[in-house]
C-alpha cells in the first residue's frame, strides 16, 4: 500500500517533532549534558515514533476499509495490516 498525503499527514507531524527532539538528545549528548533530561528527551523521541506508527496502521485500515465499502479490492489484507501493527509491537 502506498503513503498517500490524507493518510500520513498527522504521522508525519510526529516524526518532523521526533526528528527535532532527536537532535536535541544528541547536541545534549555531545555537550556532556545531564543524561536524565537526555533519557527524557529520547522516551520522548520513542513514544513519538511508536504513535506515529500506530497512526499509519490505523490510516491504512480505515483506507482498506473504506474500499471493501466501495465494493474495491484493499490493497492490503486485514492480516496483512494486522501483521504491521504487531511488528510495532
Amino acid at each position: 500500500m502506498k503513503l498517500r498525503p490524507e493518510m500520513t499527514g498527522d504521522a508525519l507531524t510526529r516524526l518532523k517533532r521526533a526528528r527535532g527532539q532527536l537532535n536535541a538528545v544528541i547536541e545534549m549528548m555531545e555537550n556532556g549534558e545531564d543524561c536524565r533530561a537526555a533519557l527524557t528527551q529520547l522516551a520522548a523521541v520513542s513514544k513519538a515514533i511508536d504513535r506515529a506508527g500506530f497512526k499509519i496502521i490505523a490510516s491504512g485500515m480505515r483506507y482498506c476499509d473504506a474500499a471493501r465499502q466501495a465494493g474495491e479490492e484493499p490493497e492490503m489484507t486485514e492480516e496483512e495490516l494486522e501483521k504491521l501493527f504487531l511488528s510495532l509491537a
